[in-house]
């Protein structure tokens, strides 16, 4: 299912760029859309979150990929760019119930020594559809630049077919929060509690990594068209082997190494690295050593969210969904800052969202240094149901 979406996802990313330049739009442009799509995410993937605690994954997963379908469709369509605005705030809304609710789903099937494994599924799938999409979406841009998108729409209506059909209700009704409790996202006040609560460091981290690696993610494209002079077909390869590296990483590395070595040693040693990668990347000449920065850089940064994931998911007794909807938000929060700060970075100087990109990574590490340690040696269980509802929410 999560292959099918993320290929659709991947479709479009190469063709973002090219795109917006139809409507007169540049580096910031393009951040703020894709600070848009973000936003709705970071309002709404708590509330989908508690929705899928109250009345089960799948029906969630049911609306979040027909809203991403028809999203894509629109976005297509479009003749202005407010159009395109519109188009990703829908996407962003409807579309965020899918991926808490997916990592939910896995929680709910999975052991606590498989978890990081199956986070690193949820990765692998991603990652695959990442390797698909990219290098269809730069061969159909050549015929036109919307097709893309009205291919990755028809794929979300293929993969709600799927999840109708073939995937199982992973939480029984007796596991389901109670339907007479109020239904209330996490807004600021209650994501400002969570952060000071045992989860927090983890939720801080959530953040670095988004902002971090979105930085990368949404400026790339504008990126290589300027310093390569490379049109989508070029994109869409380097994205390609990109996806297949995050896919490999993530489906057969995750697992065994945070087995082995624990999710904090990986999270650590990925964040460093990541580091690293953002700067080697700015030192490609050619596509060769292109291909090999970037897939330098995604073998760190693949395992850093599935390891994040996993273990805010480990230290929730309880609601799943609520943990992993808080979790989600934060890094909603970091795709909003990271592509807005990358635009504008952009439209100053190409190299300076990868410089702070570095930086970011680097802060992160050091936070890990000095907090995550503590966090993991307490690593006390919350049962998050309750302290909403204690807190009213």
């Amino acid at each position: 299912m999560l292959v099918v979406i993320m290929m659709g996802f991947g479709i479009v990313i190469p063709i973002m760029p090219f795109y917006i330049e139809l409507f007169d739009a540049q580096g910031t442009e393009l951040g703020l859309l894709m600070a848009t799509y973000a936003v709705m995410q970071f309002l709404f993937a708590p509330v989908w979150g508690n929705l899928s605690d109250r009345y089960g994954r799948k029906p969630i997963l049911l609306i979040g990929v027909f809203g991403n379908g028809v999203a894509m469709i629109l976005f297509g369509l479009s003749t202005q760019l407010w159009m395109l605005f519109a188009s990703r705030a829908l996407a962003g809304f409807l579309s965020s119930a899918t991926l808490p609710t997916a990592m939910a789903y896995v929680s709910d099937s999975t052991s606590e020594e498989d978890r990081g494994g199956g986070m690193g599924m949820i990765g692998a799938a991603m990652g695959l559809g990442m390797v698909i999409g990219p290098g269809l979406g730069g061969t159909l841009a050549e015929y036109s630049l919307s097709v893309p998108f009205f291919l990755a729409g028809g794929l979300s209506f293929i993969a709600l077919a799927l999840i109708w059909v073939m995937m199982p209700e992973s939480l029984p009704a007796e596991k389901r929060t109670s339907t007479s409790e109020r239904i209330q996202g996490l807004q600021l006040k209650e994501m400002w509690q969570a952060l000071w609560g045992p989860i927090g460091i983890l939720l801080l981290l959530a953040f670095l990594v988004s902002f971090g690696f979105t930085k990368f993610e949404s400026i790339f494209g504008l990126f290589a068209a300027n310093r390569y002079d490379y049109g989508p077909s070029e994109v869409g390869l380097i994205l390609t082997v990109i996806g297949l590296v995050s896919a490999v990483v993530q489906g057969g590395l995750t697992g065994p190494v945070t087995k082995r070595w624990g999710e904090t040693a990986v999270i650590k040693t990925s964040l460093f690295g990541t580091a690293i990668g953002f700067l080697l990347m700015l030192l490609a000449t050619n596509l060769t050593t292109v291909l090999i920065t970037t897939s330098l850089f995604v073998v760190s940064s693949a395992m850093l969210r599935p390891s994040v994931s996993a273990l805010t998911s480990l230290r929730a007794d309880s609601g799943q969904g609520i943990a992993l909807g808080l979790n989600n938000s934060f890094m909603s929060l970091g795709r909003i800052a990271g592509p807005i700060l990358a635009g504008l970075l952009f439209d100053i100087n190409l190299i300076f969202p990868y410089i702070t990109g570095a930086i970011v990574m680097l802060v992160g590490f050091g936070v890990c240094l000095r907090w995550l340690p503590k966090a993991q040696q307490d690593k006390p269980k919350i049962a998050l149901q309750s302290e909403v509802a204690s807190k009213g929410v």
